[in-house]
C-alpha cells in the first residue's frame, strides 16, 4: 500500500487530498512543529508538499516567502530524497507565468515564466531547485493550479460568496472575461493521477471549460437560492478603480485562462466535475456546514 506524507498541516488542500483520495495511508505533518531534518521520511513512498505562504500580503516580508516557499520546500525534498522517497508532488501556482496577455496565445505547460510578484517568484524558484534534484528514483511532478474552490475555502470565493448574501443588486453584469478554476475534488483526482502514474514534470490542472466573472455569479447565485440582479458598472468607474484596486478588480474583471491538454493527454484524466457541478456540491457542503453550527449554537 503506498503511503502518502503531507507537509503542511490543516491545509485547504489537504484536508480535501485526505477526504476524497483513492489512497487512504495519509498522515500529515506540521512544519511549524517539526524541523524537516527530525522527520521520518523512511516510512513514506510520496510527499505532497503544501506547507507555503498562498496569498500576496504587503504584511509578510519579501525574504519570508522565499525561507517558506523556496528554502523550506527544498530542505524537506532533500530530506525525502535522502530517506528514499520515491516522488516528490509540489503544489506550485499558476503565477509563476506572470502577467496575463489578453488576445494572446494561451500558456501552456511548456510556455516560459516570468512571475512578477514575490509569491510566483518563490514558488518558480522552488520549482527550478527541485527539478534540479530529480532523477530516476526521485520523481518530481509540479502542480500548477487556477483558483481552487470546494469545502472549507475562504479568501475571494467565500467574500463573492459573502457579497451575494448580502445584496441582490451587484455590478457584475456583462462581463465578458474568463478564468479558469478547479473545484478541490478535480484537483485530488488530479493529483491521484500522477501519483499513479509516477508522472514526472510540470502539470496545469483545472476544470473543463472557463467561466466569466457574470457566469462564475450565477452559477454561485443559483445554487445559494438567491435571487440576485446583476447591473453593468460604467466603463469609467472601473478604470478608476483598476487604478486604485489593481489586484481586486483585476480578478473580477481581468481573464486567466491556460491550455492544459498535455497534463490531459500525459495522464489519460479528465476531471469528473464541471464548474457548474462543482459549486453546487460546493454549495450544498457549505449550506450544510452553516445549518449546523446554526442549531449548534
Amino acid at each position: 500500500m503506498i503511503k502518502v506524507l503531507i507537509t503542511g498541516a490543516n491545509s485547504f488542500v489537504g484536508t480535501n487530498f485526505r477526504k476524497f483520495s483513492h489512497y487512504k495511508d495519509i498522515e500529515e505533518i506540521s512544519l511549524h512543529e517539526n524541523k524537516p531534518e527530525d522527520i521520518d521520511f523512511g516510512k513514506f513512498d510520496i510527499v505532497l508538499h503544501l506547507a507555503a505562504i498562498v496569498h500576496q500580503s504587503k504584511k509578510i516580508p519579501e525574504n519570508e516567502y522565499f525561507k517558506v516557499n523556496k528554502d523550506l520546500c527544498l530542505r524537506v525534498a532533500k530530506c525525502a530524497k535522502k530517506a528514499g522517497i520515491k516522488q516528490f508532488v509540489f503544489l506550485s501556482t499558476l503565477k509563476v507565468y506572470g502577467e496575463f496577455v489578453p488576445n494572446s496565445e494561451l500558456k501552456n505547460e511548456n510556455s516560459e515564466c516570468f512571475p512578477n510578484d514575490t509569491y510566483g517568484r518563490s514558488k518558480y524558484e522552488a520549482e527550478i531547485g527541485l527539478k534540479r534534484m530529480e532523477n530516476s528514483d526521485f520523481i518530481v511532478s509540479i502542480i500548477r493550479p487556477p483558483l481552487v474552490y470546494g469545502e472549507g475555502v475562504r479568501a475571494n470565493m467565500l467574500s463573492l460568496i459573502k457579497l451575494i448574501e448580502l445584496s441582490p443588486l451587484l455590478p457584475f453584469g456583462n462581463i465578458y472575461n474568463k478564468r479558469d478554476f478547479i473545484y478541490t475534488e478535480n484537483l485530488v483526482g488530479f493529483i491521484d493521477k500522477i501519483i499513479e502514474k509516477r508522472a514526472s514534470g510540470i502539470f496545469i490542472v483545472k476544470d473543463d471549460g472557463a467561466l466569466s466573472t457574470t457566469e462564475l455569479i450565477y452559477h454561485l447565485s443559483k445554487s445559494l437560492h438567491r435571487k440576485v440582479t446583476l447591473f453593468t458598472m460604467p466603463s469609467i468607474l472601473i478604470r478608476i478603480a483598476t487604478h486604485f484596486f489593481p489586484s481586486f478588480f483585476n480578478k473580477l474583471f481581468g481573464s486567466l485562462e491556460f491550455d492544459n491538454s498535455e497534463t490531459i493527454k500525459l495522464l489519460n484524466y479528465r476531471p469528473p466535475y464541471s464548474t457548474e457541478e462543482g459549486i453546487k456540491r460546493w454549495m450544498n457542503s457549505f449550506k450544510t456546514a452553516k445549518r449546523m453550527k446554526s442549531e449548534s449554537e
